[in-house]
């Protein structure tokens, strides 16, 4: 059997597996900042939305039933505000309907009365796409969780949209498969908003976007048409695909209300290693040595910068340093998933020794059961939260630590930390400039963290970042979406010509516009 060397490979034993990270899933975190991502959004409510009046109420209650139509302060106040406290709208009526035909009803009467709507699923997004701007109807997709079918043979899931991840991913694992689709929100987000979102995840490198593994939806249009395009073929050429047009629209073109996905096999074997480099260039190289010898196992490829670690082990209860003996400059965790437990560790084992070898890694440690897994995934994996409200990880961390500006950017990898080494001596010793994220898929997370927040910081912040993500042909959104924070910054990732196209599909789809207004698109292109 292969032993490596005692640096590399520190089998932690019994009475260590939860050091690194105590993990406490009961525990509530109250949030006691607001954390701007991007610059003050003035939008004035668009004069061509009706107000609600008592008629619309008792409709809705003759269809829905009292208890479905909500009108109650404490519920209101929080569908009204998204999970970051970042933004909050005024909404004065919550619906819940209880399947696609009521959801139909309820559009098509929003439509003839010019009532704006915004769908709500899990709540659980960073840029305010899922909450009111002003007085919008909120539809919640809540009561529409049932699991409608499994293909035990070609592992093909269809359900309604309002099923949590979690409980989608739990189910599956009893039956043998997985969602492709592993979020730190899984506890809170639900399907259909994974899907208007085109959610990224953990496990992109692996099983790529929803683009991908999305086989057909049910979607309800502004006027209330009902579209069928709940297919579950992996090859259809008749026409359009359509169903990609909804798949990343935030809800703005069309309320998702069931979902068919292809899900993977699950896997019997699973490794994890936690690995310290010495630049940002040893883990460029770590990469692409990953992908040529440990090819398709690789399930997840993520780093973070020493700034970031030193922000969870300062500012997370139970946190410990991985490798106390020395500090690095970069930390990469890597995980595999095979069908040979024994084959697939030694195959990880021997390209980390190779690796070593090679000057590529410093230090490393390997998960020997569950609870050390868990303990590695800790300090990266949940970056927003486990349960609902629960503040995990880097953002837990960063947001003890002070006032925070947060960035979600897709760039090419050699560039994907240099706009962390800019913003360090742009803001110099005002901030702490702190970069983690999806490495094998080109996802940074910057994080930019002040005592306090301060109207001259932002403005050395923006719109430098997206003005030089746009110069590197970057995206200005990698997973987040743009809904309200980022609607009227879409030009720095798309074409004039590009965006004027949205605009038109927005137009013909949702003519009156009263589907997630404010969202996505500049307003401006839609008035």
């Amino acid at each position: 059997m292969f032993k490596p060397p005692s640096k590399l490979y520190r089998k932690l034993n019994s009475q260590t597996s939860c050091d690194i990270m105590q993990v406490h899933y009961s525990r509530t975190y109250g949030i006691h900042q607001r954390s701007f991502t991007s610059a003050a959004i003035n939008i004035q409510r668009s004069p061509s939305f009706s107000k609600l009046n008592s008629d619309d109420i008792g409709y809705f209650k003759s269809m829905l039933g009292d208890k479905n139509v909500v009108q109650d302060e404490d519920r209101l106040s929080a569908a009204n505000v998204d999970w970051m406290r970042k933004y909050k709208g005024s909404s004065q009526l919550l619906l819940l309907p209880r399947n696609t035909e009521e959801v139909s009803k309820i559009l098509h009467h929003c439509n003839s009365r010019h009532l704006a709507i915004v769908p709500q699923g899990g709540n659980t997004g960073l840029v305010g796409g899922s909450v009111p701007v002003y007085d919008e109807v909120i539809i919640s997709l809540a009561s529409m969780d049932q699991i409608i079918s499994l293909d035990k043979v070609n592992g093909i899931l269809i359900c309604e949209a309002g099923c949590i991840l979690e409980n989608l991913n739990s189910f599956l694992a009893n039956e043998g498969f997985i969602m492709p689709l592993d979020l730190g929100a899984k506890g809170s987000c639900q399907i259909g908003g994974n899907v208007s979102t085109n959610a990224g995840g953990l496990h992109f490198i692996r099983y790529g976007s929803l683009h991908g593994n999305i086989l057909g939806l049910e979607v309800v249009l502004a006027d209330g048409t009902v579209l069928d395009m709940l297919g579950t073929l992996r090859k259809d050429n008749t026409g359009y695909d359509l169903k990609h047009l909804f798949i990343g629209s935030e809800g703005s073109l069309g309320i998702v209300t069931k979902v068919s996905i292809l899900t993977p096999p699950k896997l019997l074997s699973t490794n994890l290693a936690l690995l310290a480099c010495k630049d940002f260039l040893s883990c460029q190289k770590l990469l692409l040595e990953a992908k040529r010898e440990l090819g398709e196992a690789i399930s997840a490829f993520e780093f973070m910068d020493s700034d970031a670690m030193d922000m969870v082990l300062a500012h997370m209860d139970g946190a410990r340093n991985p490798f106390p003996s020395s500090s690095y400059n970069f930390y990469v965790l890597i995980e595999t998933t095979g069908s040979d437990e024994s084959y697939d560790k030694a195959k990880l084992e021997a390209f980390l020794l190779r690796s070593m070898e090679g000057g590529l890694i410093s230090d490393g440690a390997i998960a020997q059961d569950i609870n050390q897994a868990s303990s590695f995934w800790q300090i990266r994996e949940k970056l927003m939260f486990r349960k609902a409200m629960c503040w995990q990880g880097m953002s837990e961390a960063t947001v003890k630590a002070g006032a925070v500006y947060k960035y979600d950017l897709s760039l090419p990898v050699e560039k994907l930390y240099d706009i962390v080494e800019e913003m360090r001596p742009r803001l110099g010793e005002k901030a702490k400039v702190v970069g983690y994220g999806h490495l094998g898929d080109g996802n940074l997370h910057l994080n930019i963290i002040t005592k306090q927040y301060d109207n001259n910081i932002l403005a050395q912040i923006e719109p430098f970042v997206y003005e030089w993500t746009s110069t590197h042909r970057g995206s200005i959104s990698a997973e987040h979406g743009l809904g309200l924070m980022k609607a009227d910054k879409i030009h720095y990732s798309k074409s004039p010509e590009t965006v004027q196209l949205m605009a038109s599909i927005k137009k013909l789809l949702d003519p009156s516009g009263i589907l997630n207004p404010y969202k996505v698109l500049p307003q401006s292109m839609l008035q």
